[in-house]
């Protein structure tokens, strides 16, 4: 299988990963990896989509339209939009994370996410072993403040929060490791856009 765009990534690089299935993307997928990006002094931001999401009911638009969706949302070299997922043999996330720690040593990355996944995390296959792999930046979003700060994989033991003011050197401090990064709430969901 063919690297990612191995000349995108270098030993020493920021780099956050994004996933979800971005259906439809829309402004407050681009908020919080706009917030990421620059709270966390990133390099670049990797948009992970992914084929499907275990937790949802109904399967999600095809990828490859989400791909250009994406693509178009978030143009420019700091943003990678990427279905490596589907190219794997495992969809779940801690494989993902594994595959491109292993393919890209020194590269230093830190998982993104919103509030809202935060608070469902523990629901996650092996969401321990994501968290010991990889810090967590968790950006907030409208309704899942109190519900992720007080999730279980907030207060696992062992999980370092970085105070906010100190999200830099998140990606330094490595894992469990994670911060809590607020910017005025973007109120878009895929949920409320799908209808």
């Amino acid at each position: 299988m063919a690297a990612l765009k191995s000349e995108l990534l270098a030993p020493g690089m920021r780099v956050g990963l994004y996933g979800g299935t971005f259906d439809p993307p829309h402004d407050g997928h681009l908020h919080v990896a706009r917030t990421a990006l620059k709270r966390l002094q990133l390099d670049r931001v990797w948009w992970l989509v992914s084929p499907g999401n275990p937790f949802k009911d109904n399967p999600p638009a095809p990828l490859e339209g989400r791909l250009d969706a994406v693509r178009t949302l978030a143009p420019g070299p700091r943003h990678v939009v990427s279905a490596i997922e589907a190219r794997l043999p495992s969809h779940r996330t801690v494989d993902v994370i594994a595959w491109l720690q292993a393919r890209h040593r020194g590269v230093r990355f830190v998982w993104i996410m919103g509030a809202d996944g935060l608070a469902e995390l523990h629901r996650w296959k092996a969401w321990r072993e994501i968290t010991a792999r990889t810090p967590l930046a968790v950006v907030a979003r409208p309704g899942a403040g109190l519900a992720a700060r007080f999730s279980r994989a907030a207060r696992a033991p062992g999980h370092t929060q970085i105070p906010e003011s100190q999200a830099h050197a998140l990606v330094n401090t490595g894992s469990p490791g994670w911060t809590y990064l607020t910017e005025p709430l973007h109120p878009h969901a895929s949920r409320l856009l799908r209808g």
